[in-house]
């Protein structure tokens, strides 16, 4: 197996999936170099930036066509096999149904990671993500609770879905007094949320403890970092901005809230969460799945505090005491000032979180992935990398034939070769 080509949106689009896609790709070609590279197929409109080079196909997200001719593409490539980063957001048509025209005439091996998967899925995500689970020849979560939940909503088999933590990088090495020095945080004890802004992200939470949490702890910052939602702007403009805004200054708290309205890079973010002294996700919504800056600042070693909501309970198994429910303002500020009164707890939770994170780091998680894309291409998951089950059986073949194609000579997939620089249309 030498050449493992990516299905996603891919940076400089803003997209968190894009991110992973770029981090996991960067760190595959680590353990699994190849001398022409992993090739992209990379989600576009007319707004998005493709990469430029070789490696980067662009495929147009809402030409329901371009799906079964990028399939025939690839067919034909000297790709391995092709992994599907799976969002419904990213891909077009109701629910990213048009990803199912390049799956269901795709013949290479196909490994889809699902980043949003229901406990109990409705139509019309019910049957798109039903059809990629026949369709794929394993399956990739996050979560534990994501196993759980594939399996008993599509009773997929248990050697065919597979655990591999999301990836974090490894804490930097420059020390934390300056980078804290750098970003001006020197003498504060600074709790930090990061996300694109919008009224699911339980923002208002933290800000009604924050008064008590002053009066005990006078040095406290609270930074929210990211921009508004694109879709919470394009309802609403500023206005939830604003509105958290006019709150802070309501209650006095100016010198202990910095909101930065700015869109945050990987490296940017990776400053930030080492930086402060408490990574708070308070979110109200309990069924959310994944969480990448959770498990950022799991990774970089730093503590944290969330609501209980399924990723946050998956991840801190063990560690239910960092888990305080959404709209439980006086354990909030409790458990607040626990931690930022008491160095010594600060410091034991970072070190636990520095062991938990170790499993999680990108050389950790790639090392999974290519064992897995390894054991896809010869039909051999006789071991789930993570040893969830104890044995395995051969994956089964497809059971619908996809449809023939017309004949295209085997070739090295480079875009350059294949069509150029124009999107497949």
């Amino acid at each position: 197996m030498k050449r493992v080509a990516f299905v996603s949106t891919y940076p400089p689009r803003r997209c968190g999936i894009g991110t992973y896609t770029q981090n996991l790709r960067q760190h595959l070609q680590v353990s699994l170099p190849s001398s022409v590279g992993h090739p992209v197929i990379v989600m576009s409109d007319e707004k998005t930036t493709v990469p430029r080079g070789g490696l980067y196909i662009p495929l147009l997200q809402n030409s329901r066509q371009s799906y079964p001719k990028m399939a025939e593409y690839l067919n034909h490539s000297d790709v391995d096999v092709v992994s599907l980063q799976h969002e419904f957001g990213i891909f077009g048509g109701e629910a990213g149904e048009y990803v199912l025209g390049l799956v269901e005439n795709l013949t290479k091996p196909l490994v889809t990671t699902f980043h949003t998967v229901f406990k109990s899925p409705q139509e019309p995500y019910r049957f798109v993500q039903q059809t990629l689970v026949k369709r794929s020849d394993a399956l990739v979560v996050m979560s534990r609770t994501g196993v759980e939940y594939l399996r008993q909503a599509f009773r997929v088999p248990a050697d065919k879905v597979f655990y591999i933590p999301h990836g974090t990088p490894v804490p930097p090495q420059q020390e934390r007094q300056t980078l804290r020095r750098q970003l001006g945080w020197e003498g504060r004890q600074v709790i930090l949320t990061f996300g694109l802004l919008s009224r699911g992200k339980g923002i208002e939470s933290i800000l009604s403890a924050l008064p008590k949490v002053v009066a005990k702890v006078s040095n406290v910052l609270y930074v929210i970092a990211g921009q508004t939602h694109p879709e919470v702007r394009k309802r609403e403009g500023e206005s939830y901005r604003r509105e958290l805004q006019q709150r802070v200054v309501r209650n006095g708290l100016s010198r202990h809230v910095m909101m930065l309205d700015r869109y945050l890079e990987d490296v940017d973010l990776i400053r930030l969460i080492t930086a402060c002294d408490l990574y708070a996700t308070p979110y109200p919504g309990m069924e959310q799945i994944t969480s990448g800056t959770l498990a950022y600042a799991v990774g970089l070693g730093r503590p944290v505090l969330s609501t209980p909501y399924e990723y946050a309970k998956d991840l801190l198994q063990g560690f239910e005491e960092l888990l305080i429910p959404y709209g439980k303002t006086d354990d909030w500020v409790e458990k607040i000032i626990d931690f930022l009164t008491n160095s010594k707890l600060l410091a034991l939770w970072s070190q636990r979180m520095a062991t938990l994170g170790k499993d999680m780091h990108w050389g950790q998680v790639v090392r999974q992935y290519t064992r897995l894309f390894s054991q896809v291409t010869t039909r051999d998951l006789s071991l789930n990398p993570l040893e969830l089950n104890t044995r395995a059986s051969t994956l089964p073949t497809l059971t619908t034939v996809p449809s023939p194609v017309k004949s295209i000579s085997y070739v090295s997939l480079r875009p350059r070769d294949i069509i150029g620089q124009d999107p497949i249309t």
